[in-house]
């Protein structure tokens, strides 16, 4: 079971801020891959003998899922469409903390039947794979988890942090609250609204608490977060996505989001470099052209500080001869 994790606050860009630091959640599990992945800990999972997932070779699920196959004894095999040299050459962060616990990681660019799978999703490489092959003849013993953990099995934990989030507001005795979080698949924000609006439904409480949750696209833009949610939750359940006008490439180095990570690390809560930064950029520009009259914002933090170690050498690198490291 995970701690509640904390709730701190923090000064930005003339506003107080709280920071739900799901960083803190557990030593091996942080952020929203601990809340995604929480279903798999705490049910009955005794038949499985392989894991298979996919995604990029420096991504914070890579990691989870590497602790969640030893902690239960799986192999572990993870599909990524590509692996740097430098990557390779020098094994840090995600990656090397993911083969140090067992992790069988595999370029599908250098698989024999390569050109089959040229130019597919990496989720549905996996299937291809897993239907094609005979190294997965076994599947009454194999667990796939699709890339991110976008799956039905990630609400359990995401509605453990709706919970804790309606507990926090009660406690503080708020009538409306306004919860940010950047996505990628878009799968805790979707979760996440959802279950809040269940939850309080049932809840019944008097006065009304209102709590909204607001995100951004940090991979293929709104059009794509809109699609992601589709296939995950009703419309009614969607999330409030903004935007600050800027298309963020996942991964990409841009000064922007390397100056905004200085800014909130300054605060001493040390936030990851993949998600974090332009969920900050988006929220400046939304508290710059909103006015909010007794709201208060909670920032979900995105854990994945592990995948700093390399994030961090590659901003440097790139601009190593215009930034003064923190």
């Amino acid at each position: 079971m995970f701690s509640i994790s904390p709730v701190e606050s923090m000064n930005f860009d003339g506003h107080t801020l709280y920071i739900k630091r799901d960083d803190l959640l557990h030593p091996d599990f942080s952020g929203n891959k601990a809340r995604k992945f929480y279903h798999f800990l705490h049910h009955d999972y005794s038949y499985v003998t392989r894991l298979v997932g996919a995604g990029s070779a420096q991504a914070n699920s890579l990691y989870s899922l590497s602790v969640l196959a030893k902690q239960q004894g799986w192999q572990f095999d993870y599909y990524v469409s590509h692996i740097s040299n430098f990557l390779l050459q020098h094994p840090q962060g995600n990656y090397a903390a993911a083969i140090q616990n067992g992790a069988n990681i595999i370029n599908v660019a250098e698989l024999p039947y390569a050109d089959n799978i040229a130019g597919m999703h990496l989720d549905d490489v996996v299937q291809y794979i897993l239907l094609s092959t005979p190294t997965y003849a076994d599947k009454q013993h194999l667990l796939c988890i699709p890339e991110g953990g976008r799956c039905e099995y990630a609400e359990t934990g995401i509605a453990q942090l709706a919970s804790e989030i309606i507990e926090w507001a009660q406690i503080r005795q708020q009538i409306k609250l306004m919860v940010f979080l950047p996505s990628g698949t878009g799968t805790t924000a979707a979760y996440l609204n959802k279950q809040l609006i269940q939850q309080l439904a049932q809840l019944q409480l008097t006065p009304v608490l209102t709590i909204e949750v607001l995100t951004c696209s940090t991979v293929g833009g709104d059009d794509y977060l809109r699609q992601q949610f589709s296939q995950l939750i009703d419309e009614v359940y969607y999330p409030h996505i903004v935007s600050d006008g800027h298309k963020y490439h996942f991964g990409k180095l841009s000064r922007r989001c390397f100056d905004m990570w200085q800014t909130v690390c300054q605060s001493g809560i040390e936030f990851e470099l993949l998600y974090d930064p332009v969920g900050f950029l988006v929220l400046q520009h939304y508290l710059k052209t909103n006015t909010l009259t007794n709201t208060d914002i909670l920032y979900v933090h995105q854990g994945g500080i592990l995948g700093n170690k390399t994030m961090l050498p590659r901003y440097l690198r790139k601009f190593s001869n215009s930034i003064n490291a923190s």
